[in-house]
């Protein structure tokens, strides 16, 4: 077995606040990278500022990352950062923010290379990464990967490079402003970090160990998606899960559910979490008998009783989506024409188990 994790995480109430010291002395100049509104309503944009302040350390502000952020948005982020000196970054937000982040560092270290070099199987460092993680989804507080808009491919794609946030500072107060329909469609984006993390080709006893605690705190915390009173203890359980699944799929990967969902996110618009959860019931039914005990333990240790039980849940959550035959097929090539991501899965994987996960995710 093997572990691997360099990130300093802490995740507390006050975070922020509690630790800006490490955050601050990254760097001499921080480039703060976020979206255009949430981090500034959650007041977390505000805490780390303050942070920064406090110590004197000087920060620019690129508040323009989008949902599912561009390669060229990221040049252009690394370019100001080139301009202005930066040399930590911090990202702040849901995954969009954080994986730009990683990818920002790793161009302005980089500061003569053009955006090839992302995708490119070269060894190359990156200025420091402090991540705030604002939604309870991606878990890239304490992943290596940074997954990007590639509109020359029209999909989605992690770039090349490994890198590891140095800091990670999680506190699930941040949660308690963001919409029911954030909250749901990031959990469940985390549900499939858990799930395709536990039945990978790569899991081991260690990765598992980080599934099976993350899939409980899911359980505890997951009332808040039907609409419960939330606590600040539920959302720090939120928190909690999301970032022991990112600790998890940093070690295997993500599985199909992931590799599909990319199609759906770029071509139909659908938010990457509800793209991922419309395949994971399919997955888990696909699964060999040898993983009937493990796939019920699972499904038990996020409080369902049966994978039909767990397919109702999906269902009421998400509800399906509407593929004509010619996108169907699409959808499929997508992954097939990808053998990295066929063989994360731990069965051998077919065109017509494809087609049956498809035709999953579009049934009425």
């Amino acid at each position: 077995m093997k572990f691997y994790l360099p990130t300093k995480i802490y995740q507390e109430p006050d975070a922020v606040r509690k630790h800006s010291r490490e955050m601050a002395v990254l760097g001499k100049k921080a480039l703060i990278v976020t979206g255009r509104n949430s981090s500034s309503k959650n007041d977390s944009l505000k805490d780390v500022i303050q942070g920064l302040e406090h110590f004197q350390t000087a920060y620019l502000v690129f508040d323009r990352i989008e949902e599912n952020p561009s390669v060229e948005t990221v040049m252009e982020a690394a370019e100001i950062g080139r301009r202005e000196g930066a040399d930590f970054v911090i990202g702040i937000g849901g995954g969009s923010p954080m994986d730009a982040a990683k990818a920002i560092a790793l161009m302005i270290q980089n500061r003569d290379s053009s955006s090839e070099v992302l995708y490119q199987d070269i060894p190359l460092k990156a200025v420091p990464v402090a991540e705030v993680p604002t939604t309870c989804g991606t878990g890239s507080e304490v992943t290596p990967y940074a997954i990007l808009t590639r509109h020359d491919l029209q999909t989605k794609q992690s770039i090349s490079h490994r890198i590891f946030p140095s800091l990670a500072l999680v506190d699930g107060k941040y949660l308690a402003s963001a919409p029911l329909s954030v909250i749901t469609n990031t959990a469940i984006d985390a549900l499939g970090h858990l799930l395709e993390s536990y039945f990978h080709a790569n899991a081991t006893d260690y990765s598992r160990i980080f599934c099976q605690f993350g899939m409980e705190a899911w359980a505890a915390g997951a009332g808040i998606l039907f609409g419960m009173e939330a606590s600040p203890e539920d959302y720090q359980r939120m928190m909690y899960a999301s970032s022991l699944a990112g600790i998890a799929i940093s070690h295997t990967g993500t599985s199909l559910p992931h590799g599909l969902s990319y199609y759906l996110t770029y071509q139909k618009g659908i938010p990457h979490g509800k793209a991922v959860g419309l395949f994971l019931p399919a997955y888990l039914q696909l699964l060999p008998e040898e993983y009937e005990v493990q796939r019920l333990m699972a499904l038990r240790s996020l409080g369902f009783g049966s994978l039909e039980q767990f397919d109702g849940f999906i269902r009421e959550m998400l509800g399906s989506i509407s593929l004509s035959e010619e996108e169907l097929l699409a959808l499929g090539e997508s992954v097939l024409r990808n053998p990295s991501k066929l063989f994360t899965a731990p069965f051998e994987v077919t065109e017509e188990e494809i087609a049956m996960m498809c035709r999953y995710a579009a049934k009425a």
